[in-house]
């Protein structure tokens, strides 16, 4: 699974809207320019978190964005969806999404059966973080920071 630009720049900017919710609306500019994101890129995906009720606008010289969801109950993987459509690796395996794939046999293809396996622990994952859970992280510096991928990492050193 590939995370999109869209889905990416939408919840940079719920978590955003998380951690500044008690400065009141925040506007369409400061919520591009404090992110790196493109302003009118942003609009769009606004306009879609508005439609699904996740965030709420306020006109008018002090108006902006402002979370419309209680923080704690929206998950990463709501927003994904609402953003992208599915979350599994490949259509032939979406809960929601569902569509053949080119297999001859999809009930013997072994290639099918690991993206189950794959889908589910993604799933297990998006569908239970939710958007405070994801402000309150910290980030990491390392791209490895539990040194589980030595020998991948390994042909990326100079």
């Amino acid at each position: 699974m590939r995370l999109s630009a869209r889905s990416q720049y939408g919840l940079r900017a719920l978590v955003d809207l998380v951690r500044h919710g008690s400065e009141g609306p925040i506007p369409l500019a400061v919520l591009a320019e404090r992110n790196n994101l493109p302003p009118k890129f942003l609009e769009q995906i606004l306009a879609v978190l508005k439609h699904a009720g996740l965030v709420r606008t306020t006109l008018g010289a002090h108006g902006g964005y402002t979370l419309a969801a209680d923080p704690r109950s929206v998950t990463i993987g709501r927003v994904i969806r609402l953003l992208d459509g599915a979350l599994a690796p490949l259509s032939c395996v979406s809960l929601r999404y569902y569509e053949p794939c080119t297999c001859p046999d999809e009930a013997t293809c072994a290639l099918r059966d690991v993206m189950i396996d794959v889908r589910d622990a993604i799933l297990a994952i998006l569908d239970r973080e939710t958007l405070a859970e994801l402000a309150a992280r910290q980030g990491r510096a390392s791209i490895d920071p539990r040194g589980l991928h030595a020998d991948a990492l390994a042909g990326l050193r100079p």
